[in-house]
């Protein structure tokens, strides 16, 4: 299993993802405008992903990979096997009954989670009846979650990093084949969620039985095992409510400051979170259960090489990404949204905001990389300790800069804390003995941080020659940011090259499985 063609992997089938989500939030847009049935509907999406965040993903495979990797490290494949269906046996079942409660509970559970809803009883009982279709959605989501830990413990990535495409596909195609024969756009939608559930379900149980896992379902049982992965889920599911109650804050404080701002935080947050989540997602999914399998196997220098690893392609890959998106945030911003109701004062103010954002970028990649460090270990309290200390930071520098910064003082605070909950981690890690930054990576990260400056740099004055083409129509505009991204790209991998931040060879190496120097 090897690290680099992991991250690549996870890499390149998230980008493919958030593209496709570009496309179906377009064609959402188009079909539904921003009228009471799209209201409806990103309520009803809404409802089951808030349970998805909390349990089904980052919980659960925090949890759930460390305890499988390790099996199958120490007492085989069968052993694991059986404890994968011990899990998936208890979680299907309490599942149903969750779902099925909440199904009937549904109109109470709406007037909680939509209460401005209450007032158009046609527009409620929309939301409750598109829900309910959406709701199973849980259900499929949490069993190929627990799938994907499965084959990520294999070092089989393609098949569980392509699941969100498939949602994405679904939902294209019941915008563009189902909507017709639906009462209206938003229940084609709500179905499209239903039925991306059980297609992703589907799907990674064909590629588990592939894998040699193909997966019974026994009687459930709360064995020592599994009584162990809910005790262990719980911390992580509190640190995913502590991230959403941070998103709480944000969207409260920023409506406290003049119109708008909670638009301009939402749309550069959608540009920043593009890099953050193909490379944050990538390093942490495949990095998680290498560790734990290097950490059963008693491989503590190897796990330690692995982490190594991991932090230096996090910081080749953001460093670069973060310098790019302060100096251009103007031009990405005015291709993107500049048009219609959204003119040069919204371009500047968002931009304003991502270029903050920007700087927080290696920070929040940062924090995927090092949680794997506990997680692996099978201390999944640490990060959540870490990140509620960080809300709360978050929360005072909130209060203290949105008076002089307004909506950029909101984006300060939130690097501010980034960088501290990433800072902790790795101070933490290194006073336990677990993290100690190796030669190759001391070497390596000024000369990225030089490279990255200098290619920062060649962009401004690029900016400044291309002033003519960034303020022309928009075929010139996507064509001078086009050059400037590309050209950022060239001159990076130029200046990595002389500057010895990275070398060719070093990928090769890894992508051979060979160990570079």
């Amino acid at each position: 299993m090897v690290l680099l063609r992991s991250i690549a992997t996870v890499g390149g089938l998230t980008m493919v993802s958030r593209v496709l989500g570009f496309a179906r939030d377009i064609l959402i847009a188009f079909m539904l405008g921003a009228g009471p049935v799209a209201d409806v509907f990103f309520v009803a999406f809404k409802f089951p992903n808030l349970f998805r965040r909390l349990f089904a993903e980052g919980a659960f495979a925090a949890a759930f990979v460390p305890l499988f990797a390790g099996l199958v490290e120490t007492d085989g494949k069968d052993a694991a096997r059986a404890f994968a269906e011990q899990a998936l046996s208890v979680l299907l079942w309490t599942l149903l009954v969750f779902v099925a409660v909440v199904q009937m509970a549904m109109p109470v559970l709406m007037v909680g989670f939509a209460p401005g809803f209450v007032g158009d009883p046609a527009k409620f009982d929309l939301a409750v009846q598109l829900t309910r279709i959406t709701f199973p959605y849980l259900l499929f989501i949490s069993l190929v979650s627990l799938m994907a830990g499965v084959l990520n413990s294999l070092g089989r990535f393609w098949a569980a990093a392509a699941t969100p495409i498939l949602l994405n596909v679904c939902l294209i195609g019941a915008v563009l084949w189902l909507s017709p024969m639906t009462e209206t756009p938003g229940h084609a939608l709500a179905w499209g969620v239903a039925v991306a559930g059980m297609v992703q379900f589907v799907w990674l149980l064909f590629h588990c039985a592939r894998a040699g896992m193909r997966l019974r379902l026994p009687r459930p049982r709360l064995t020592p095992k599994v009584r162990l992965l809910a005790r262990r889920i719980l911390p992580v599911a509190v640190g995913a409510g502590i991230y959403q109650i941070n998103l709480l804050i944000d969207t409260i404080i920023a409506s406290l400051l003049p119109s708008g701002s909670i638009s301009y935080l939402f749309y550069a947050d959608r540009v920043n979170q593009l890099p953050l989540g193909i490379v944050g997602v990538a390093v942490g999914t495949a990095l998680l259960p290498m560790l734990s399998r290097q950490l059963r196997g008693g491989q503590a220098g190897a796990a330690m090489h692995s982490q190594n690893r991991a932090l230096e392609f996090a910081f080749l890959l953001t460093l670069p990404a973060a310098a790019a998106l302060v100096v251009i945030a103007g031009p990405v911003i005015a291709v993107l949204f500049e048009r219609g109701a959204f003119g040069p004062a919204e371009v500047r103010a968002t931009a304003a905001a991502l270029a903050v954002y920007a700087v927080g970028l290696p920070a929040y990649v940062l924090v995927k990389a090092l949680t794997p460090g506990f997680f692996a270990r099978e201390d999944t309290a640490t990060p959540v300790k870490v990140a509620a200390l960080a809300l709360v930071t978050n929360l005072v520098l909130n209060l203290l800069l949105m008076g002089p910064f307004k909506h950029v003082g909101i984006a300060m605070a939130t690097v501010i804390s980034s960088w501290l909950n990433a800072g902790l981690l790795a101070v933490i890690l290194h006073r336990r003995g677990h993290l100690e930054i190796d030669q190759r990576l001391k070497r390596r990260l000024p000369r990225m941080a030089l490279a990255s400056a200098g290619m920062a740099a060649l962009l401004a004055l690029a900016m400044w020659g291309l002033e003519g083409a960034l303020a022309g129509d928009a075929v010139q505009r996507i064509t001078a940011l086009a050059a400037l991204v590309v050209g950022g790209l060239v001159v990076f991998a130029g200046l990595a090259h002389l500057t010895g931040a990275a070398a060719l060879e070093d990928v090769r190496s890894l992508m051979r499985g060979e160990d570079a120097a």
